[in-house]
């Protein structure tokens, strides 16, 4: 009969070798992780952090923009409304005035009289003034009614990208008299490429903040998905895009981030996306990540 202390010698043996094979590399099935691994894993606690900025940047404008249009009334009950300067001036006071607004990340905000026709708007070069909103954004329609609204679309002049496609997330809130009638509309919105910047800019930001010394920081692309499009940064590479818009995310749904470790160009990254239902339906964020 085998003498038992010999085979408990012999097992432990054994397993010492096993694992100094394991920790040297001389089994083969044992490996390191791939760094898209790991860079899949940390683009999930960046989408979780941005999901929930983008929650907060939505409720600004919900919470500010109703307060805004509350004092917009005299300028509408006037009725007068060929001076730019004085709606210009009208538009950076109201504004001011309302904590939301101040920080909102809005790329512009406008005055919309009740045909849809903007009567002004805060950018630099106002291509806005004149234009209708309600052709590429019929649901704004609704807020002549009386009610808030928050939709999406696309409108060339607040593009926030050149010689590409470019949506954008829109909201409008009713202006009343005192007798509850609606004078006209305050409205405010962001290109998703300028959004997708802010975001980006958010993350890298966090990021560095958290680096330790000699840590490299890493390539980070932050992209907002909207149904089939996904939208980055102006400088963005489209390969990059691309990648993204292949995985069909918005169509799957996520309240818990979806992850994909993809090669892009011959380097290898990991890549996460989460619904963030207040940009509207099918759409979320996601962010692209690489170890350098």
């Amino acid at each position: 009969m085998p003498d038992a202390a010999k085979l408990g010698r012999r097992e432990l043996l054994r397993s010492g070798a096993v694992a100094s094979a394991a920790l040297f590399g001389g089994l083969p099935f044992v490996a390191c992780r791939r760094t898209s691994a790991v860079s899949a894993e940390r683009a999930v606690e960046g989408v979780t952090l941005l999901a929930k900025a983008a929650r907060t940047d939505v409720e600004e404008v919900r919470t500010g923009l109703p307060k805004g249009a509350a004092l917009l009334k005299a300028y509408f009950e006037a009725g007068s409304f060929e001076d730019a300067a004085v709606a210009r001036e009208t538009l950076d006071k109201t504004r001011s005035k309302i904590q939301d607004l101040r920080i909102a990340k809005s790329t512009f905000f406008a005055l919309v009289d009740l045909e849809g026709t903007v009567i002004r708007s805060d950018l630099d070069h106002d291509g806005l003034a004149g234009k209708n909103v309600f052709g590429p954004f019929p649901e704004l329609q609704r807020a002549v009614s009386g009610a808030y609204v928050e939709t999406r679309g696309e409108m060339a002049e607040v593009a926030g990208v050149r010689g590409r496609k470019d949506g954008q997330w829109v909201a409008a809130a009713p202006v009343r008299n005192d007798e509850g009638k609606v004078l006209g509309l305050y409205v405010t919105g962001w290109s998703w490429s300028a959004y997708a910047y802010r975001l980006e800019n958010q993350l890298r930001s966090h990021i560095r903040s958290a680096l330790k010394e000699r840590e490299k920081e890493p390539l980070v692309y932050v992209f907002v998905v909207v149904d089939a499009d996904a939208y980055g940064t102006p400088i963005v590479p489209d390969v990059n895009a691309k990648a993204v818009r292949d995985q069909g995310f918005a169509s799957k749904g996520a309240a818990t981030p979806l992850t994909a470790e993809l090669e892009i160009t011959g380097r290898e990254f990991g890549l996460a996306y989460v619904t963030v239902s207040d940009l509207g339906k099918n759409a979320g964020v996601a962010v692209l990540r690489s170890e350098t």
